[in-house]
């Protein structure tokens, strides 16, 4: 697999990354003892976690296969903090000292002395920037993290931590921001995206397949196997279920059908190759869903095909 820098820093990663978000609930350990094997194998090095997915027992199940599947120098370890759950609420915390105790939780449940990549997985209208953006000084100068970075900052969001960061000699500066990108949302193209080239952050989109929508396993119904049956994502996959998003899919089944490939082969190319991107992160139930994706390293399409693309979804509203 092709490797990229992240944004300006010297962080090289593979051009997919492997999402976990599933990993010790839909996906046992079984099946992402066989993910890592295959995007190992096929030259995968980012994998992408967070200590709020499913309860911090994701990254328990990557530290249980980091020694066993691979060596912990094979892969870029990137996890979050900042989102966790209390009961059925979602809590959000951003402050320097919740922040540092969720990183030195990861690394117990990982297994490992240090994380490549740290982020912030959430903007907090409560917490003050600079004070979020010490915890993110402290994890490097402790080597805690190598690299540090934020997760769904909006573009004046992301360019003022990126500019506070800058500002000072010595301050940590950021590398990424994680932002949900696809055919079906391309949001982040009007602020999120040229503020991070201006400032020298790689994007790494998730939910790079709509949610799972532009895979066009939708476009009968819902499948009883798929996250849209599931109660954990039945209204994350439904808010790209309807019509609008019903005509980008039929785009990209053409686009598909003209070129003899799958309908997410397209999709992942797309957002893989957009300017700005480094890595489009990819989560799978099973391995066999992660073979799929990971078949796209041999697909470039072509520019014709973007363009038609980039028209059908130009103006795509996407509702939170």
């Amino acid at each position: 697999m092709q490797q990229r820098f992240l944004g300006s820093t010297g962080l090289s990663v593979s051009r997919l990354g492997l999402g976990t978000m599933t990993w010790g609930r839909d996906t046992d350990e079984h099946e992402a003892r066989e993910q890592l094997v295959a995007f190992v194998e096929a030259g995968g090095t980012l994998v992408d976690t967070a200590a709020g997915y499913t309860d911090g027992d994701a990254e328990r199940v990557i530290g249980s296969l980091i020694g066993d599947v691979c060596d912990r120098d094979d892969i870029v370890l990137a996890t979050k903090a900042g989102i966790s759950r209390r009961g059925h609420d979602r809590v959000v915390n951003a402050s320097r000292g919740h922040l540092i105790r969720t990183l030195d939780a990861s690394l117990a449940r990982l297994g490992v002395d240090h994380v490549d990549l740290w982020q912030v997985h959430t903007w907090v209208d409560d917490a003050p920037l600079e004070e979020t953006l010490s915890a993110l000084d402290y994890a490097v100068s402790t080597g805690r993290a190598a690299y540090v970075g934020v997760s769904n900052y909006n573009g004046w969001q992301s360019a003022r931590a990126a500019t506070w960061q800058r500002a000072v000699p010595g301050r940590a500066p950021l590398a990424s921001n994680q932002v949900e990108y696809s055919l079906l949302n391309r949001a982040v193209e009007a602020e999120v995206v040229p503020a991070a080239r201006a400032l020298g952050l790689g994007i790494l989109p998730w939910s790079p397949l709509g949610r799972g929508v532009l895979t066009g396993k939708y476009r009968n119904g819902t499948p009883a196997d798929s996250r849209a049956a599931s109660p954990h994502f039945a209204t994350f996959v439904g808010r790209h279920l309807g019509e609008p998003s019903q005509r980008v899919v039929e785009a990209v089944a053409r686009a598909a059908d003209g070129l003899g490939w799958s309908l997410l082969e397209v999709s992942l190319a797309w957002v893989r190759d957009r300017p700005g991107v480094t890595a489009p992160i990819i989560g799978a139930r099973t391995a066999a869903q992660l073979r799929e994706s990971l078949a796209v390293e041999e697909c470039d399409l072509p520019p014709e095909i973007v363009q038609a693309l980039e028209d059908v979804s130009a103006h795509l509203e996407v509702h939170a």
